[in-house]
C-alpha cells in the first residue's frame, strides 16, 4: 500500500498535459478535534490519490488545512467524499479565481502538530470563541467606518504585492510573530475600536480572532473565506472591490490578480513589479520580486554570485552543495542585503494608517 507520491514534477507535468483535462485549485480548512490524525491522513491520501487529487494538506489533532488541485471531472466525487466525513460535510470550499493546471504537482498529506504554526498554547484560551464572520459587503461597510481597524494577518511578502486599502500590514516573517505584535500595538483600542481581520483563505483569522478576544478586544470580526472568497463575491455579487494588487497564494501560481494595480517594486532595480520568483540557484532559492528586465539580465537569479554558480555544470553545482543545508535565504522571503529595493525591517507603527 503506497502512501506517498512517487512521481517527479516533470513526470507529473507530462501526465497532466497528456490528460488534457481542466483542474480546479481549491482550498479549505476546519478546526475539529481529530483523535487519530495518522489514520485519517492515510485514508485521505488513498482516496484522493485514486481520483488524481494533488496538493498540500496538513492534518493535526486540531483539524485540517488543505490546498488542492482537483480534476474538474472528479469534483463531484471529491465533494461527495468530503460530505461523507461528518465534520467536513458542506464545508466551504475556496475555489481559485485564476485556474492553473499545474498549481500543484504532488499529493502531500502530512501530519503536523498544528495545521497553522501559531506558537500558541491552545489550552490557555478558548479557541472556539472566534470573532464574527462577515461577507464582502459587510466587510466593505466596516472598512468605511472610522471606528474600524483593518488588520492584515499575513506576512510581509504577501501584503507587499496586495492588501486592502488603509489596512495595517505588520512587517513580519511569520504568523506567530504577528499575534503579540498586533496585540501590543493596538492595546489602547481594545474596547473602543472594531478589530477587522483578513488573510488569504480565513484560517489564520480563525485562530487569531479567538486569541484577540481572549486578550480583551471587545469587537472582533474576520473576513469569511479570506481574500479568495472576497474576490469571488466581488465578481459574482458585483460588490465594490477594496483590495488593491494581487493576492499571494501558496502554490505554483504564486498570486491571483484582484485589481490591476501594481503596488510593489522589483527588489533588484526598483521598477514597478509584483511577480515573486525563486532564485534559480538551487543552493539559494530565495523568494523575491523580480521584473522581466532583471529576470533576463540576471538569468533568473537574485545576485551575481548566484548567477555565476547557476552557470556551472549541474554536477559541479551538486558537488558544491554536498554536505550543506539549505541557504538561510530560503526563509528570508525577500530579506537579503543585496536586494537593494526589498522591504526593510520596520516597526509596525511605521508606514501604517494613523489609528
Amino acid at each position: 500500500m503506497q502512501l506517498y507520491n512517487s512521481l517527479s514534477n516533470n513526470e507529473r507535468v507530462k501526465l497532466i498535459q497528456e490528460a488534457g483535462k481542466d483542474r480546479l485549485t481549491i482550498s479549505f480548512y476546519k478546526y475539529f478535534k481529530i483523535s487519530d490524525p495518522e489514520t485519517f491522513r492515510n485514508k485521505l491520501f488513498l482516496f484522493w490519490d485514486s481520483i488524481d487529487v494533488l496538493g498540500r494538506i496538513y492534518v493535526a489533532h486540531e483539524g485540517i488545512n488543505a490546498q488542492l488541485s482537483v480534476p474538474a471531472d472528479h469534483f463531484e466525487t471529491f465533494k461527495s467524499h468530503l460530505d461523507s466525513i461528518n465534520f467536513l460535510k458542506n464545508i466551504r470550499l475556496n475555489v481559485a479565481i485564476e485556474q492553473n493546471q499545474f498549481s500543484f504537482l504532488k499529493l502531500k498529506v502530512k501530519v503536523r502538530n498544528k495545521i497553522v504554526s501559531d506558537g500558541l498554547n491552545d489550552d490557555s484560551f478558548d479557541s472556539s470563541n472566534i470573532g464574527t464572520h462577515v461577507n464582502a459587503s459587510e466587510f466593505n461597510l466596516l472598512v468605511e467606518d472610522n471606528n474600524t481597524l483593518v488588520v492584515d494577518m499575513r506576512n510581509h511578502y504577501e501584503s507587499e504585492i496586495g492588501h486592502f486599502k488603509n489596512a495595517v500590514t505588520p512587517d513580519v516573517d511569520t504568523f506567530r510573530e504577528s499575534l503579540d505584535l498586533i496585540e501590543e500595538d493596538l492595546k489602547s483600542h481594545k474596547k473602543t475600536k472594531k478589530l477587522v481581520m483578513y488573510c488569504t483563505g480565513g484560517i489564520r483569522c480563525e485562530k487569531a480572532s479567538a486569541y484577540f478576544k481572549h486578550k480583551g478586544f471587545k469587537n472582533v470580526y474576520q473576513l469569511e473565506g479570506g481574500i479568495i472568497n472576497y474576490a469571488r463575491q466581488v465578481t459574482s455579487k458585483k460588490v465594490e472591490n477594496k483590495f488593491i494588487g494581487k493576492n499571494f497564494v501558496f502554490d505554483q501560481r504564486r498570486a491571483e490578480k484582484i485589481s490591476d494595480d501594481i503596488i510593489a517594486s522589483c527588489h533588484q532595480c526598483g521598477q514597478p513589479a509584483d511577480i515573486h520568483v525563486n532564485c534559480a540557484n538551487d543552493a539559494c532559492h530565495l523568494l523575491f520580486i523580480q521584473c522581466d528586465s532583471c529576470k533576463k539580465s540576471m538569468k533568473n537569479c537574485c545576485s551575481s554570485t548566484c548567477m555565476e554558480v547557476n552557470q556551472l555544470p549541474a554536477q559541479t553545482q551538486k558537488s558544491l552543495r554536498k554536505g550543506q543545508g539549505n541557504s538561510n535565504d530560503i526563509f528570508k522571503k525577500g530579506r537579503a542585503g543585496h536586494l537593494h529595493y526589498s522591504k526593510n525591517l520596520r516597526n509596525i507603527h511605521d508606514s501604517q494608517p494613523e489609528i
